[in-house]
């Protein structure tokens, strides 16, 4: 039997924008309690206000901000049952020579090592309560390859090794792990990344927001006994020559 959503807590980072609003959006239509994070406070007030939100102003990459975002979420509810581990940038799609150790440091721990902060920290909630769901959105970038985007990949490719990993680690706790791993989607990062398209109908031949947000509604509402351990989404009018 499906598990019905209503009166769930979930946390999605980076919900302020592209796939983390859209999948926001579409938990908080099932009558999950959604509390969004990001960076940009202003950003996040608009949007947890337009889909029914909560807006908590953090930085993935800070374990401070982890410990607060937890702590804020439990003592609210008393519980969380889901974490979308969306929050991720390109920071700078260029060949390694080009790259500055800054921002080979900050792509990494963006992407990744941000993900993997706030798993420690729900992972021993979700233990106790002996149920869950973790969603960690990784990129076709861990699994395929293309000039400039070494580090990105390789960020994301731990991403989802690591979801692997923590999947075997929560299985005996009845605590779902997902990598799901999205392709060419209409969102800013594709702007940031310099791979945008200014055509409209093959924009809305891509990946929407809440097209992906629906796909997380569907892992979430499983039967308790399933999971899709990983799961990759191609738009058909991409044409995918992989290295």
């Amino acid at each position: 039997m499906a598990i019905s959503l209503k009166d769930k807590v979930a946390v999605v980072t980076g919900g302020s924008r592209g796939y983390g609003m859209g999948i926001a959006r579409q938990l908080a239509a099932q009558g999950v309690k959604v509390w969004i994070t990001g960076r940009n406070k202003q950003e996040l007030a608009d949007v947890a206000a337009a889909i029914g939100a909560q807006a908590l102003c953090a930085d993935v990459t800070s374990p401070e901000d982890w410990d607060r975002v937890v702590t804020t979420v439990t003592e609210d509810s008393g519980r969380l049952d889901i974490l979308v581990n969306n929050a991720g940038a390109g920071v700078r799609i260029a060949p390694l020579s080009e790259q500055s150790d800054a921002a080979i440091a900050e792509s990494i721990a963006v992407n990744l090592t941000g993900a993997i902060y706030g798993c420690r920290r729900v992972v021993p909630i979700m233990q106790k309560q002996q149920a869950g769901t973790i969603i960690n959105i990784a990129s076709v970038c861990a699994t395929h390859a293309w000039p400039g985007w070494s580090v990105y990949s390789a960020a994301k490719a731990g991403l989802l090794q690591f979801s692997k990993c923590l999947y075997t680690e929560m299985r005996p706790h009845n605590v779902r792990v997902t990598c799901l791993i999205p392709s060419w989607g209409a969102t800013g990062f594709q702007q940031a990344a310099n791979i945008s398209v200014d055509d409209a109908a093959i924009n809305a031949r891509k990946i929407q927001a809440d097209e992906l947000g629906d796909i997380v509604v569907h892992i979430c509402t499983l039967p308790s006994h399933l999971v899709i351990e990983q799961m990759t989404v191609w738009p058909l009018i991409q044409q995918v020559e992989p290295l």
